[in-house]
Order: C-alpha cells, then structure tokens, then sequence
C-alpha cells in the first residue's frame, strides 16, 4: 500500500510538471511592444518594480495568470540578459514570438511592394493578423492614437452582425458625450440612412519605432489618410488613395519613415507625382469595386515654382499595386487594369521635354486604344 501511494504522488508530480511545460511551450517565447513596461515582483497592485523592458525585448514566458483584483492577465517572465530577472509583466504589454511571426509573414506577402499611401490613427486600436474584427484571437497589439504607418493595401469585408465584441475598434466622434437619453431621442428623430454592410480595411506596414511587429490590418474608420502637403490642394472632386512621388530616389519613395513621425514629411518639397484617385459613389465602394478609377500624374515647373497637369487618364477599373521604376529624369509606372474581363499590366513611362515639362507616354496598346474612347 506504502508503495501503491509513492507511486501515485510520484506520477501526480510528473503530470503536474508536464503541465507546467506544456504551458510554458505553449508561449515560450514573448516580445515586448510597449514602449516601456515594467516586471514585477507579482501581479498585485501594490507589487515591486524589478525591472523595465523595452519595446523589442524579447522573454522566457514561464506561466501566466489573471489578477482576481483587476481581472487583468500576466505572465510570468524571464529576461534574457545577464541578469534573468524573473517576475510578472502584464499580458498586453508582450506578444508572442508566434504571433511576431505571422506578423512577419504578412510583411513578406508584400516584399518589395512599395508604399501606396500614408496613414495616421485618430484613436487607439487594434493592429490584427486579419481584416476581423468580430473575433479577438487575431488581435495582434494596440496601437497609440496618433501613429503613423505605410499603407500597403486595402479591402473591403462584410460587416459583423452584431457590434457588442466590435466596438473596441471603433473610432469615437468628435466633441463630447451625448448621455444616452438625449443620443437615442436623436437618432429615432434622425432619418436613418442605409446601413453599410462592408468595412473598410487597410494593410499596413509598421515601422519599428513603434513595433516589433512589421504588419498587420487597422479598421479602416480608425484610419486618416495623410495626403502629402504638396498635392493635398489639387484633389477635384475625386479621393486620393494612393500616391508616389517621382522625382524621390526609387529606395527612398519605397522604404517607410524610420521613426515615429508624420511619414509625408519627407515629401513636403515640391515636385512630381503619380496619383490614384477614385471616385466616391455608392456602387464604387462595394467589396468588388475597384482600388481606383483615375490615373492622374502632377508635374512641377521648378521655375515658375508651380503644379501642372501632365496626365489624366479616362475612367477605368484599376487595381494595386501602384509601382514605380527607374531613376533620375526617366520612370516607368506600372498600375493593374481590367480590359476586356482581364486584369493587366499598364505601364507609362514618364521624362522631360526640351522645355523641362514632364510628359507621359502611355507604354501598352490597351492604355492607347483607351483614350482615343
């Protein structure tokens, strides 16, 4: 019987341990994405400062746990520095090496892809895995109101049915809070216009200045676009979804801004540009609509110190992504257009004329036949 009960204990302790493993295995690895954060001597309120980590570092997750006082989760971590500080972090202050890596993954779809516009976040918001926001599995990290990204892509997608696990992704309107009596009285005096059944979605690409996390997808409503002050003034009736600057060396246009600021900055001097543009009618923003339905290419007479219009193509169904070819005064765009029920390849090659106006030669028959429409 003595032995009978040895066994057991001995076998309950190994079971207890390999349980323990399987959750440290579960997320072994972790990296942090807040720009500071500190670990704890435990998950109390009233717990011990052991040490701060930064975005990037990476840690030994070893076990986790939620505050009964908070219901906040925490992790029990170790660093990976001379010292191996053990203690508690919260959970929302890390992200696993797994989830880094579909991060990674979603980048690499897009190597060597250009940035097609700049955007900026008008409040807090979750960057996902996917463009999904009726679950919480693909939430990847919070980003801070007021970030700045590369914008990759986009989509549309059906709207969720129901908006009670949706609305931490939702962007709060202007001004102060109505109290829900007066918000509700307001809406049933209010003729109620037809409800979106899509979302807008944008991929974006996320500096590491404020991620370790390359890519993700950002709810569109969070998204302002950050057209670059040189061509803000000359949109005609008509939204720009996409821009490239042509005199900007090809690496330069390509690569996003390196720290945590107003990506457009470094286009803010005067010059030439290829722009998308897309027109705003209902049957235009479907999740079969077309990125854009306008090529239009600005030039910039360095002498009289102002824009013209080089080029404005006919109405077409044109889809990403925008690239840009080549260097100095000669470039060769390329955009992705339907003809006759195929999505093709149109390519335009820009240079200057003895008079230093920038022309464009359309490069394909397709884009040739088009404008003589």
């Amino acid at each position: 019987m003595k032995k009978f009960k040895l066994l057991f204990l001995f076998l309950l302790s190994v079971a207890s341990t390999a349980g323990c493993n399987t959750l440290a295995g579960k997320e072994e690895t972790g990296v942090v994405i807040a720009r500071r954060a500190q670990v704890r001597s435990s998950s109390a309120i009233v717990a011990a400062d052991l040490k701060e980590v930064v975005r990037g570092d990476e840690l030994d997750i070893l076990d986790s746990t939620t505050a009964s006082e908070t219901n906040e989760r925490w992790l029990r971590v170790r660093t990976r520095d001379a010292e191996g500080t053990e203690g508690w972090i919260e959970a929302r202050n890390v992200i696993s090496q797994q989830m880094a890596e579909r991060s990674r993954q979603l980048a690499r779809e897009d190597e060597g892809v250009p940035a097609q516009a700049s955007g900026q976040l008008r409040a807090s918001t979750n960057v996902r895995l996917s463009p999904d926001r009726s679950r919480d599995d693909n939430i990847l990290m919070r980003l801070e109101s007021g970030s700045v990204f590369d914008i990759i892509s986009w989509k549309r997608m059906p709207k969720p049915k129901t908006e009670e696990e949706t609305v931490s992704d939702d962007a709060p309107k202007a001004g102060a809070a109505e109290s829900g009596r007066a918000r509700r009285k307001k809406e049933s005096d209010e003729p109620k216009e037809p409800e979106d059944t899509e979302e807008l979605w944008y991929k974006v690409r996320l500096p590491h200045a404020i991620s370790p996390a390359p890519a993700g997808w950002v709810y569109g409503k969070q998204v302002e676009l950050k057209v670059p002050s040189d061509i803000i003034f000359y949109r005609t009736g008509r939204e720009f979804v996409a821009w490239h600057k042509l005199d900007a060396d090809e690496e330069d246009a390509s690569q996003p801004s390196p720290k945590d600021k107003d990506a457009a900055a470094k286009d803010m001097h005067p010059g030439s540009w290829v722009i998308l543009e897309k027109s705003s009618t209902g049957d235009n923003n479907g999740p079969d609509a077309p990125d854009f339905d306008r090529i239009y290419v600005l030039g910039y007479d360095k002498d009289r110190q102002e824009h013209y219009t080089a080029y404005r193509s006919p109405d077409l169904v044109g889809h990403l992504p925008l690239l840009v070819e080549g260097r100095g005064d000669t470039r060769t765009f390329i955009v992705k257009a339907q003809n006759e029920g195929q999505l093709k390849d149109v390519r335009f090659k820009t240079h200057f004329n003895e008079r230093g106006l920038l022309k464009v030669e359309a490069l394909d028959e397709w884009t040739k036949k088009s404008k003589g429409k």
